[in-house]
C-alpha cells in the first residue's frame, strides 16, 4: 500500500534511483495505490547525466510493494521494497 509522501526505488534504468509518492491516480477518494496502480511521484536522487533530474515531476506504475497481495488460489506475493517503474508523460 503506497500512499503519498512514501518513498520507493526505480526499478527500472531510466536514470531515477528513488521516488517520492505525490498522489494516487484514480477516483479522488483512492488513499492507497497497490502493485499496477499508478502514481504522480518527484524524483528525490537520481543518477547524474541522465535526462531525468532531481525534484522532477513524473508519472510512474508500482511493481512492488512490501505489503502482501493475496490472490485466489491462496498464495500471497510480498516482495522485499517498495519500487515503481517511470512511465512517460
Amino acid at each position: 500500500m503506497i500512499q503519498p509522501q512514501t518513498h520507493l526505488n526505480v526499478a527500472d534504468n531510466s536514470g531515477a534511483r528513488e521516488l517520492m509518492c505525490i498522489r494516487v491516480i484514480g477516483a479522488s477518494n483512492h488513499r492507497y495505490a497497490h502493485i499496477g496502480d499508478v502514481i504522480v511521484a518527484v524524483i528525490k536522487e537520481a543518477v547524474p547525466n541522465t535526462p531525468l533530474e532531481r525534484s522532477e515531476v513524473i508519472r510512474a506504475v508500482i511493481v512492488h510493494t512490501r505489503k502482501e497481495l493475496k490472490c485466489d488460489n491462496r498464495m500471497i506475493i510480498r516482495y522485499d521494497d517498495n519500487a515503481a517503474i517511470v512511465v512517460d508523460q
